[in-house]
């Protein structure tokens, strides 16, 4: 009985026989429409590798931001809570357009040559890998067979082969180094035009003069126009054409967001430049390389292998993807941390005196150290991160992808005859092997270094949102908008109110200001409202205590501070020149410290000669120092060089040479001696200046003729100034001030004096009374 029960019935012999018939049946047709099966098949892998590539790239695969005010993307709180450096975040692929634009302006541009150029030689690259594996695969081929002669020949094609190979490697790394620096030039002279814009040579804002010479009737229609549309204009408008942005300036002491300027023009600009030009090459070699050797492997192993190969590859693509940390997060703020830790290096460097006078160099030290260290543990925990993930990384690019190949290579060799292909003797099966293995092996190091190119591009993220930041915050801080933390003594809220506000900046020939706050960029309110008016030859003498506003109402004077109400009048920034009391040398000769910023060309063709400098510095009895520094070409550390005394006579020779219509003098002279002071400020007022001078001494009260005094309360007193009568004031305050210092001795006299005579009365008492 189970004999016959294990017998196969006719009905299932049957049934197996037809699904065998049906299934070669069917294995006939597709070998007989193979070959236009295997050109969908191939074309659909080569549209789904540059579909996927360029998606990826593009951030196509992201999803795009929908919140409202996309016209400033990332510049929100919300935006910059939210923002990420990674590839996958649109913000990331919104900034590096903008980066593009600017480093690669045309397509007639040098840098879209050099790219061109360099496409054209990975393609060269990529065929000539191609031949290269052929030629592997008949050398072994030649060998398994035993042909000497066709082994030699083989033998001296790869030779042959070397020249063109080394010149094309060669070429690839130049390239690449050549578009880093391209990118990197372009990227500077963007970021320093905005960062150092120049003052322009002259101002296209009507002048709003109030001279007694013209009067309101003596206007044209056009005129009142003009001043319309200028009254009508924003502040930061009027900023840009009255002088230069000086964003150097505003962008250290008007805003919080970038801290170290000095690491984002050097260091991110470069490591951005850098990498650019290197995810170029490791993104689009590599995929041109899966492309061309995988075409060649669908010929030899039929395309069938590899749509199965491609699958399985893209599902443990992902299952890395997921698993990838956010390298990109991780280099932003290493390079932050690098930033910060020069910061605290050169800030050492500027304030080294005042360390060594306070001996903080344990202090120091520490704040050092701290800073070096924490991005030792951030390094540290980040290639504790990378072990890990290179481990996964390594054991599925290279072994998990490597097994597969191998079962694609053995594809010919198992199921050749089944799939239509030839089979051949041993040496051209050997040859096949070793070809497939060689573009196998390329192929899988390619589809790797696509893998690897998204760590890269993590990198790239997190250097793009360093260096847009610094764009950014540049393009914010041009139209006046900043972002400063609030540390006033007053309400925060109130002085906010305050800092929202914006007044109006007019040229004209005199300076007036009209209800202008003295605010400083943290909030403090030093002024609620100011009134005063300078008219040409009609000098200003700023007197007041500490931290009371006058250096403020220069730096309004100067455009660096924005005004926050009411109207200022002032004349164009190249009217004004601002010398303090430690005056600011240049790196150069000394020519340059006279004439600064003019260059020797500007001073030429101002009309000016070195025997017109020599007689300046005759003014300021300096005529030796020409001599003696070896010549006017003569280069120094000048800030080293000269002693506190010279440096303020050549910062008024300078004033001299550029013969200004205001002159700003904040303690000028405080370093030279009464009779000096009086030539300088003799010559001056000879020459027209009118001066604004901040000074505590009474002998430069006879040169001005108005006074702006600050009480340090928030109020001041702007009057005439009668110098003869001040002074006499000034004498006869300092006599009671001594008189009044001697109160408390002559009272202190007087009780002793009180004392010796009541001691005195007793005496003598007692002598009267005598013995009874």
């Amino acid at each position: 009985m189970s004999k016959i029960a294990s017998r196969p019935s006719p009905n299932t012999s049957v049934s197996v026989e037809m699904v065998r018939t049906n299934l070669r049946k069917s294995l006939d047709v597709y070998l007989h429409h193979r070959p236009v099966v295997q050109k969908i098949l191939t074309a659909g892998f080569v549209a789904y590798c540059i579909g996927t590539t360029f998606a990826a790239v593009s951030g196509r695969t992201t999803k795009t931001s929908t919140s409202s005010g996309g016209g400033r993307r990332g510049k929100g709180k919300d935006a910059k809570k939210t923002a990420t450096a990674s590839p996958a975040d649109p913000l990331f692929h919104i900034r590096l357009k903008r980066l593009l634009r600017i480093v690669i302006p045309s397509l007639k541009s040098r840098e879209a040559v050099m790219l061109a150029l360099h496409s054209a030689f990975l393609v060269a690259r990529t065929g000539l890998s191609l031949y290269v594996a052929e030629l592997d695969g008949r050398i072994v081929s030649s060998l398994v067979t035993a042909q000497p002669a066709l082994f030699l020949l083989n033998l001296a094609r790869w030779l042959l082969v070397a020249i063109p190979a080394t010149y094309t490697n060669s070429m690839l790394e130049y390239l690449q180094s050549e578009l880093g620096l391209a990118y990197r030039t372009r990227l500077t002279k963007h970021a320093l035009q905005t960062y150092l814009d120049p003052i322009p040579p002259s101002s296209n804002i009507n002048s709003t003069s109030k001279s007694s010479g013209q009067s309101d009737q003596s206007k044209s229609k056009s005129d009142m126009a003009m001043a319309v549309d200028m009254e009508k204009m924003s502040q930061s408008e009027l900023d840009s054409q009255i002088s230069g942005e000086q964003l150097f300036y505003k962008l250290a002491n008007l805003d919080d967001r970038i801290k170290n300027a000095d690491q984002y023009l050097t260091v991110d600009i470069q490591q951005f430049s850098n990498k650019l030009a290197e995810i170029y090459s490791n993104i689009a070699k590599p995929v041109l390389d899966v492309i061309l050797y995988n075409y060649q492997l669908s010929r030899n192993v039929g395309a069938e292998g590899l749509v199965i190969l491609t699958i399985l590859v893209q599902m443990s693509a992902g299952l890395l993807r997921a698993i990838t940390p956010p390298f990109g997060t991780y280099a932003a703020h290493e390079a932050k941390l690098e930033g910060e830790l020069r910061f605290t290096h050169s800030r050492l460097l500027e304030s080294a005196e005042e360390v060594a006078l306070y001996h903080g160099e344990e202090f120091e030290k520490n704040v050092i150290e701290r800073g070096y260290f924490a991005l030792v543990k951030h390094a540290n925990r980040v290639l504790r991160i990378r072990v890990w993930h290179g481990m996964a990384e390594e054991g599925v690019i290279k072994w998990v992808w490597g097994s597969l190949g191998l079962c694609i290579c053995a594809i010919p060799v198992f199921a050749g005859e089944m799939l239509g292909m030839k089979g051949g003797d041993l040496g051209t099966r050997t040859e096949g092997f070793v070809t497939n293995r060689r573009l196998l092996l390329s192929s899988s190091d390619a589809f790797g270094r696509v893998m690897y190119s998204y760590k890269e591009l993590a990198e790239l993220a997190g250097y793009t949102a360093r260096v847009s930041d610094l764009f950014e915050s540049m393009e914010d801080v041009k139209a006046g908008h900043y972002q400063k933390k609030l540390v006033s003594s007053a309400k925060i809220e109130d002085n906010a109110k305050m800092l929202q506000g914006r007044g109006k900046i007019i040229e004209s020939d005199e300076i007036r200001f009209d209800q202008v706050p003295l605010i400083s960029p943290n909030g403090d309110v030093l002024v609620k409202s100011m009134s005063f008016n300078v008219e040409p030859g009609k000098h200003l003498l700023v007197v007041g205590p500490n931290g009371c506003g006058k250096s403020s109402l220069f730096r309004i004077l100067g455009g660096l501070w924005p005004v926050y109400g009411g109207t200022v009048y002032k004349p164009p920034a190249r009217s004004f020149t601002y010398i303090p009391q430690r005056p600011y040398l240049c790196t150069g000769t000394l020519r340059d410290q006279i004439i600064y910023p003019h260059s020797q060309v500007e001073m030429k063709e101002k009309g000016a000669t070195d025997e017109d400098l020599s007689k300046i510095l005759e003014v300021v009895e300096m005529g030796h120092i020409v001599e003696r520094e070896g010549g006017w070409d003569s280069v120094r550390e000048w800030r080293d060089a000269l002693s506190g005394g010279d440096k303020q006579r050549i910062a008024m020779a300078r004033l001299f040479y550029h013969k200004p219509k205001y002159a700003i003098l904040d303690e000028c002279t405080s370093a030279v001696t009464l009779e000096i002071e009086k030539v300088m400020y003799d010559h001056a007022t000879a020459l027209g200046i009118t001066l604004m001078t901040v000074s505590h001494r009474p002998s430069l009260w006879k040169y001005h003729s108005m006074v702006l005094q600050y009480d340090g309360a928030g109020g001041y007193i702007f009057t005439e100034l009668d110098a003869e009568r001040r002074l006499a004031l000034q004498e006869e305050k300092q006599d009671l001030e001594h008189k009044l210092l001697a109160v408390p001795k002559l009272k202190e006299r007087l009780e002793e004096l009180k004392a010796v005579k009541a001691e005195r009365e007793k005496v003598s008492s007692r002598q009267s009374l005598g013995p009874l």
